[in-house]
Parts: structure tokens; C-alpha cells; sequence
């Protein structure tokens, strides 16, 4: 039984009196029940905010990146241990936003996967496609040579992470891939991470909302997903998770 994961992604939103309200909303209206699991990824200044707000509730909190180093001369990054030391246990791990924005490339990713792992988080592997390369047919192309630079890096180790599928078309456009089209994709990813992958959690992320959430969840492979901006509205993210 592999579960069922949401987690929400603030980017880069947020402010001490707003996170509050959202995250206490969250704590009295989420309660874990069979095997689901609904977990944070806020931006690292409000790390101590979440941890404050969630100990001992059923929801989970974390940090949107992660260095690829453990210390050292690295001005402005932030590594695993620090995170973790918030009691953080998942971060996410190569969003199409760090990988288009910050021009982090498959081995960055994997680097920081493996960082992440070494310094007790749950790495959220994204992974996905832009519309040029979908409307080329390239999907799945991108997306296996995506995971498969973590998997080379991580090997047996590879069923501690939880991997994401999110098309960078559909990422905050209200457009988001039909279910049928989502699943296909991740039925490619659990072939591709082989046996592990049978117990591996694999979300879809792009547009994701109370309206079509149920629909996607139904998908036999696809187990949760990773919210953006819906995450940021209490209703809407418990109702998501509740599908």
C-alpha cells in the first residue's frame, strides 16, 4: 500500500501574519487517515514559523530547495542539516522553476537529491516537459532522462525519494494535462524506476485544484499531488487533499 501525499509549494509567497492564519487553518482541518499525508515546502525564513505552528499535528513541513553542498563557501545557499534542523522532513528538489530560472541542470538535481537524503529529507524529485517539447513529442525523452540522472546517482536508494510529474505547461496557466494524459506519463516513471517503484510515490503537479483534483487522484498511478498556488488557500488545499 503505497499511501497518498499532497504538498503544497508556497514559492515564493508568504508573510508572518498571513502564514499564521493559513497554517492554523490547515492544523484544525486536516486529520491523516488511512495512510494520506499532507505536508508544507515554505520558503526558508518561515521554516521556524511551520515548525512552531505543526509539531505534533498529522501535517508535514519543508523547505523548495536545497544546496547541493553540505557547508563551505557557498553564499546564500542552505543545506540539508540546516533544514532538517527545523524539524523539516521533505524538500523539494529540482522544480521546472529552479531548473528554467536558476539553469540547474539534471546533475544539479541529482547532487542535491543525494544531499538532501544525506541530511535526513525526503527529496521530491521534479520532473517534466515545456510545451515545445511536449508538442515534439519529447515527453517522455525529458522526463526519463530527468529521473534517470537520479536514479544513476542514488541507485538502490532511489525508493527513498518521492518523485513529482509536472508539465511545465501546465504550471499556474489553469491548463493542467487530462487524466488520462497525466497517468500515462506516470505509468511511464513507475515502469521506468523498475521494482522499487511499485511502492514509490509518484504526484502530479500543474494546476491542480478541488475541481479536478478528484479526477486526477483516481488515476491508478498517480498517488497525490504538488499544489501551488491553490496550496495557499486553506479551502482549497483541505479540500484538495480530501479527494
Amino acid at each position: 500500500m503505497r499511501g497518498r501525499l499532497v504538498v503544497g509549494n508556497w514559492k515564493l509567497n508568504g508573510g508572518l501574519r498571513q502564514n499564521d492564519a493559513l497554517l492554523s487553518a490547515l492544523r484544525s482541518g486536516w486529520e491523516a487517515h488511512g495512510g494520506h499525508r499532507m505536508a508544507v515546502c515554505v520558503p526558508f525564513p518561515y521554516l521556524w514559523q511551520a515548525q512552531a505552528a505543526l509539531t505534533g499535528s498529522a501535517i508535514g513541513w519543508g523547505a523548495q530547495d536545497v544546496s547541493e553542498h553540505e557547508s563551505g563557501a557557498y553564499t546564500g545557499d542552505v543545506s540539508a542539516t540546516m533544514v532538517a534542523e527545523f524539524g523539516a522532513t521533505i524538500v523539494l528538489v529540482g522544480h521546472s522553476e529552479r531548473r528554467t530560472l536558476h539553469g540547474e541542470s539534471d546533475a544539479t538535481v541529482a547532487n542535491k537529491a543525494v544531499a538532501a537524503l544525506a541530511g535526513g529529507l525526503t527529496p521530491v524529485v521534479c520532473v517534466g516537459e515545456t510545451l515545445a517539447e511536449r508538442d515534439g513529442g519529447q515527453t517522455a525523452a525529458v522526463v526519463t532522462r530527468q529521473l534517470d540522472a537520479v536514479r544513476s546517482r542514488l541507485a538502490d536508494r532511489i525508493d527513498a525519494v518521492v518523485v513529482a510529474y509536472e508539465p511545465v505547461w501546465a504550471i499556474g496557466t489553469g491548463r493542467n494535462a487530462a487524466p488520462a494524459e497525466a497517468q500515462e506519463v506516470h505509468a511511464l516513471l513507475r515502469k521506468r524506476l523498475g521494482t522499487a517503484g511499485r511502492e514509490m510515490l509518484l504526484l502530479y503537479g500543474g494546476s491542480v485544484k478541488a475541481g479536478n483534483a478528484s479526477a486526477l487522484f483516481a488515476m491508478p498511478d498517480i498517488d497525490g499531488g504538488l499544489i501551488g498556488g491553490a496550496s495557499l488557500k486553506a479551502e482549497e488545499f483541505l479540500a484538495i487533499a480530501a479527494a
